[in-house]
């Protein structure tokens, strides 16, 4: 039963904070590679380009998985659905910390990928079952601290544990960090009431989100906004170990003011949801995230990429927040399904973009895709904001 935003914070502040911890992890463990990318290129004698299909295996399984994730959400229970993720994702951890080659870390970051898939978007599900829509995107806007934190760490504190110890050693503090968490939320699931179950086949519960117009406009957005912007940003550490002579730490440090955007905007979310159409609130998020990309571009030196990487994040939080608004009410009756579509498409879009990005990366380096997003991604969220302003959002 959907309740007052109120009520549901502070009736599942234990629950919410499980879901919390477990976000946090998931967001590091999903940037964790963005800092290593040298150290694996080295260690394993590879190319970067080929050390980031430590970045693309997690993303595509992430994207795929979604498929079945939101699904098994809406008939079993969310809380359920993250517990057992959170557990597999411990496992997954481990084998990359034991990981002898390349392909055998790739293998298991697909594997990470697969069952991290299973804990943010069912979480924005399940607050999306207890908060009402007027009230939901303050509730969201507040879970990304959550999220953000975890991709501070995950970008910079791998960078700083792997020049301090190894590489491997991120790996193992993530699996122990996945297994107490794992822990927490099946606590929390045990003491839970079940949720409904859907009646309703996996496909038929797909085709119903998918049947929805501003669905599918939804998703294609998303997608787009994955291809350019986490494709993007990934390759940053890379750029200014190679451009500037960065070490890891100090790289990963500069991509933690990525994460530091998205912190103001959360510090400031109240406000301009309050102050700001979604079309302005869209709109803004892509002029700072092409400014962003721009300045990491064009900056002589890598102090620029500091200011970069603030704007990226800040625009990119303004942006994604309304799209994940959107997606937590686009089919009501099968919000699990819908917001695994969502993340589907997100992360879709961020492993065609990887794909595309390690060819240019490799052969031209990594400014001109920094160029291109910076081009892309502003006519993206106005074309947005247009579309939910004339739907009446």
């Amino acid at each position: 039963m959907m309740i007052s935003s109120g009520a549901a914070v502070s009736g599942n502040a234990v629950a919410l904070g499980a879901l919390g911890v477990a976000a946090a992890l998931s967001m590091a463990s999903m940037r964790a590679c963005d800092a290593l990318l040298p150290a694996l290129a080295a260690d394993f004698s590879v190319p970067v380009g080929a050390a980031a299909q430590s970045i693309s295996a997690f993303v595509l399984a992430y994207g795929l998985l979604q498929l079945v994730y939101g699904p098994l959400g809406d008939r079993f229970g969310k809380l359920r659905v993250i517990a057992v993720a959170l557990t597999a994702c411990s496992i997954a951890n481990v084998l990359a910390a034991l990981a002898p080659t390349m392909t055998s870390l790739a293998a298991a970051r697909g594997l990470s990928g697969a069952a991290a898939a299973g804990i943010i978007p069912m979480s924005m599900a399940r607050i999306g079952d207890t908060v009402p829509f007027e009230g939901r995107q303050q509730v969201l806007a507040r879970y990304l601290f959550a999220t953000v934190g975890g991709l501070i760490a995950g970008q910079w504190l791998s960078g700083l544990i792997a020049e301090a110890i190894d590489w491997r050693a991120v790996f193992w503090v993530l699996a122990t960090g996945f297994a107490v968490a794992a822990l927490l939320v099946h606590r929390q699931a045990s003491r839970a009431a079940r949720d409904m179950a859907a009646n309703a086949s996996f496909a038929k519960q797909i085709q119903t989100v998918l049947g929805e117009p501003w669905a599918r406009i939804i998703l294609l957005i998303t997608a787009i906004e994955g291809l350019f912007t986490l494709a993007g940003f990934a390759f940053v550490p890379a750029y200014l170990h190679r451009q500037f002579g960065l070490g890891l730490g100090a790289a990963g440090g500069v991509m933690a003011m990525y994460g530091a955007g998205g912190l103001a905007y959360v510090f400031v979310s109240r406000v301009l949801i309050r102050r700001l159409t979604i079309r302005a609130l869209a709109s803004w998020g892509g002029v700072f995230l092409g400014l962003g990309f721009a300045t990491v571009a064009t900056g002589s030196r890598w102090e620029w990429s500091l200011l970069g990487c603030f704007l990226g994040g800040l625009g990119f939080y303004m942006l994604h927040n309304t799209l994940q608004t959107q997606a937590t009410q686009m089919v009501p009756q099968a919000r699990g399904t819908a917001v695994g579509l969502f993340s589907a498409s997100l992360f879709f879009g961020q492993a065609i973009g990887m794909a595309i990005a390690a060819v240019v990366v490799d052969s031209f380096g990594e400014a001109p895709l920094f160029e291109l997003a910076a081009i892309a991604l502003p006519v993206l969220a106005m074309a947005y904001g247009r579309l939910a302003h004339l739907k009446g959002h």
